[in-house]
């Protein structure tokens, strides 16, 4: 029973598989004779479809930046002295303005106090000269003058008296030489009087007074030299901003050779890129431009600096663009992107950049969906941005063009368009 039941088993199993041949045998020679009574069976490329039409692209300059911050300041100081005190630590926002730090100055306040008292001295002297010394000597110069004259006039009197009667024979001639000499001597005190008074009123006079003020004016520049080296010792801050780093402590020695502070205005951010020549000839002061950080945050701004030189390592072109950090989330240092909008291509004619193919040896072409068959034409690309592609020729504006799944798809190939747009490899 055993045996007879497994032969009946199997012999039903032979029996299936062989329908099954015998069926798809039927099923084959049942297509080749549909084939040989309607024809080949046709191959049709579902593809993904666009058509070309005209926009307006906007024609950029992009490249990658480092950031700047839009003002920086490195301090030092003028003089060497211990630090006494800092009134700001690292990280804190500070004002133009606003003190820093204060150096040891005890030396410099002396200094102050004696050139001022120099200053005061001088000018006190100067006005001395010029209110009272300069007038009374003037005045007595004047009396000294009138009493030579009157002198003078006596003396010559006495003497014309005395020729006459000498003329006469009334006086000898000693008395006549005697009155002469006197004559002579009052003559010569009347004009150095004279010229004693026209110095004074003339070149000594204003010698005198320029004399005073320079020792003023020299007093006055001791005064303010020793008030500037005081205010060294006070460090304020020139630009308002945040306390990059401060490396020093109270107590340690300041040099001019090593900075107290570097203070950075992060408020707007400066983005510095490389750009060949061809591109910087695009490139003019106050463009609009548009920074991108890696984290994703962008802001707007504008050209501020196109370099007149290149740089000599790279033959490059340096463009410099600023703009707002909202919430200075941009930090200095690091790199992004900067796109520099140049200009504009009106009435372009433009095709999905992915309809664009390239050859080995450069040429660009596209495939023209022709009365639902896909024909390669040969196109001549101008700009590309965003996606899109400027065709300069080679295509009408309204044809259709391919733009997923042309790579290797044969001319002349029957195609229809993807329900979603996407490309397929699906024949029927």
């Amino acid at each position: 029973m055993r045996t007879t039941g497994s032969f009946r088993r199997g012999w039903r199993a032979g029996w299936g598989m062989a329908a099954a041949l015998l069926a798809a045998l039927l099923t084959s020679l049942v297509a080749a004779g549909c084939g040989t009574a309607q024809g080949p069976v046709v191959t049709v490329a579902t593809v993904g479809e666009a058509t070309a039409r005209r926009m307006t692209l906007v024609r950029t300059v992009s490249a990658e930046a480092l950031l700047y911050p839009v003002h920086q300041a490195v301090l030092t100081p003028k003089i060497s002295a211990p630090i006494e005190r800092f009134t700001v630590q690292r990280g804190d926002r500070v004002h133009r303005g606003e003190l820093l730090a204060v150096l040891d100055n005890q030396d410099l306040k002396a200094a102050v106090t004696q050139a001022q008292g120099t200053y005061q001295q001088a000018e006190a002297k100067y006005l001395s000269l010029t209110g009272a010394a300069l007038p009374e000597q003037l005045r007595a110069a004047q009396l000294t003058l009138g009493s030579d004259q009157q002198a003078l006039d006596a003396a010559r009197r006495t003497y014309h008296s005395r020729q006459h009667l000498y003329a006469q024979g009334a006086l000898p001639l000693i008395t006549l030489e005697q009155a002469h000499v006197t004559y002579t001597q009052a003559l010569a005190a009347y004009r150095e009087a004279q010229q004693h008074l026209q110095r004074l009123t003339s070149v000594g006079r204003q010698q005198m007074i320029r004399e005073a003020a320079g020792q003023v004016a020299t007093a006055k520049g001791q005064y303010q030299a020793a008030r500037a080296q005081l205010a060294y010792s006070y460090i304020r801050s020139p630009i308002d901003g945040v306390v990059a780093s401060r490396p020093l402590y109270p107590g340690q020695m300041a040099t001019s050779s090593t900075p107290l502070f570097t203070l950075v205005d992060r408020r707007q951010v400066v983005a510095r890129a490389h750009v060949s020549q061809d591109q910087a000839a695009l490139v003019n002061v106050g463009d609009a431009a548009t920074i991108t950080a890696d984290n994703g945050i962008t802001t707007q701004g504008r050209v501020t600096v196109v370099s007149p030189a290149l740089d000599p390592n790279s033959t490059t072109v340096q463009i410099w663009a600023q703009a707002p950090n909202p919430g200075e989330r941009l930090r200095p240092g690091s790199s992004a992107e900067l796109t520099v909008r140049v200009g504009k291509v009106a009435n372009a004619l433009v095709v999905p950049n992915s309809a664009v193919l390239t050859n080995s040896i450069g040429g660009t072409s596209v495939m023209v969906v022709v009365n639902g068959k896909a024909e390669s034409r040969a196109v001549t690309v101008g700009l590309v941005q965003n996606g899109a592609a400027q065709i300069v020729s080679g295509l009408n504006p309204g044809e259709t063009v391919v733009t997923t799944g042309a790579f290797g798809l044969p001319s002349g190939t029957r195609v229809r368009a993807a329900a979603d747009g996407a490309a397929a490899a699906g024949r029927s």
